[in-house]
C-alpha cells in the first residue's frame, strides 16, 4: 500500500470504499476464476472461509486496542495490523461468496456463530492486556506465516493471490510481536511476569492450529492447501526461539479440547466468539441494506 490509508477515504471512482490496505481490486478478476481441476467448489468455498475468518476476528480484536494502546505509535501499529488482515479476509470470503452464491458482506455480518470456521486462538477478547495481545499476535502470526508460505503455491490462484501479498505483511506482523514478546520478557521484572502469563494465557489454544480437517486433507490432494499439522515443526523452533531470547519458558500446558472431535473449523466455538459477532455484526444487522 503506497502513500496514507486516509488516501482511500477522498479517491474516485465507481466504487468509494475505502480499500482497507488490502489490494482487494488487483484480486476481483480472480475471484470469479474456475475452480481447479479436482476440487470440490464447497471444499474450496469451506476453506477460503477457514482462512478469512481467521483474518476477520483477529481483526475484529486488533481493533479494540484502537485508542487503548499504550501508545500512539503502538496504536497505529495494531490498527494496520488489523486491517493487512481485513484486507485479507474480504479477498477469501469474496471467493467464498462467489463459490457459494453470498457476498462478503452477508458472509461477514450475517452468518451465525456456528457458520464460523475460525479457530479458537482468535476468539476471546484480551481484555486489553497489551502482553495478551502481543502473544497471540506471536503465535498467530508464526502458524500463518508459516501456512502463507507454502499456500503461494495453490492450485487455486485466489489462495495464492492472497498469501503471496499475505507472506510480506505477515512478517512484519511477526516481527513486530517478536519484537515487543523480546522487550517485555527481557525486561522489568513486571514486565517478564505479565509476558510469561501471557503467553500460559494463549498456549492452550496452539494445539488447534495443526489439527487437519477432512476438508483439508481432499483439497491437499488437489493442489489447494497445505497440511497445517506439516507447520508444526517451524512453528515451535521458532517460537521456542523468541521465547528463549526473551527469557521466557515455554508453557507446558495441555490443548484446548474438542467436542466430539470436533473444534472452531467445525463450527464449535467457545463462548467467547459470540460476543465478538454481536459488536462486529451490530451496524450491519441495525440498518440492513445500508451502504456509505
Amino acid at each position: 500500500m503506497s502513500g496514507s490509508v486516509y488516501d482511500g477515504l477522498t479517491e474516485e471512482g465507481d466504487d468509494p470504499r475505502w480499500a482497507f490496505g488490502s489490494g482487494f481490486e488487483d484480486s476481483e478478476a480472480d475471484i470469479v476464476a474456475p475452480v481447479p481441476a479436482g476440487t470440490d467448489p464447497a471444499d474450496l468455498a469451506e476453506y477460503c472461509l477457514m482462512l478469512g475468518d481467521d483474518a476477520l476476528v483477529l481483526s475484529h480484536r486488533l481493533t479494540e486496542w484502537v485508542s487503548n494502546a499504550p501508545e500512539l505509535e503502538e496504536e497505529v501499529a495494531l490498527a494496520n495490523t488489523a486491517l493487512d488482515l481485513l484486507g485479507q479476509a474480504r479477498v477469501l470470503l469474496s471467493r467464498a461468496g462467489h463459490l457459494t452464491g453470498r457476498d462478503e458482506d452477508a458472509l461477514a455480518y450475517w452468518r451465525e456463530v456456528s457458520e464460523f470456521r475460525c479457530v479458537g486462538l482468535v476468539e476471546p477478547s484480551d481484555d486489553l492486556d497489551f502482553a495478551r495481545a502481543i502473544a497471540r499476535l506471536l503465535v498467530f502470526s508464526t502458524w500463518r506465516l508459516a501456512l502463507l508460505h507454502r499456500l503461494i503455491g495453490s492450485a487455486d490462484p485466489v489462495v495464492a493471490a492472497v498469501a503471496a501479498k499475505g507472506v510480506k505483511e505477515v512478517t512484519y506482523h511477526r516481527d513486530h510481536a517478536a519484537r515487543w514478546t523480546l522487550r517485555l520478557g527481557d525486561g522489568t521484572p513486571e514486565s517478564h511476569r505479565r509476558m510469561q502469563d501471557a503467553l500460559e494465557w494463549v498456549w492452550p489454544h496452539l494445539g488447534e492450529l495443526f489439527r487437519t480437517t477432512d476438508t483439508e486433507r481432499r483439497l491437499v490432494a488437489a493442489g489447494v492447501a497445505v497440511d497445517p499439522a506439516d507447520t508444526r515443526e517451524e512453528v515451535d523452533a521458532v517460537l521456542a526461539q523468541v521465547i528463549g531470547r526473551a527469557t521466557l519458558t515455554v508453557p507446558q500446558l495441555p490443548p484446548t479440547g474438542t467436542v466430539g472431535g470436533r473444534g472452531g473449523r467445525q463450527g464449535v466455538h467457545t463462548e467467547k466468539l459470540e460476543p465478538a459477532l454481536v459488536v462486529l455484526q451490530s451496524l450491519a444487522r441495525r440498518h440492513p441494506g445500508a451502504s456509505w
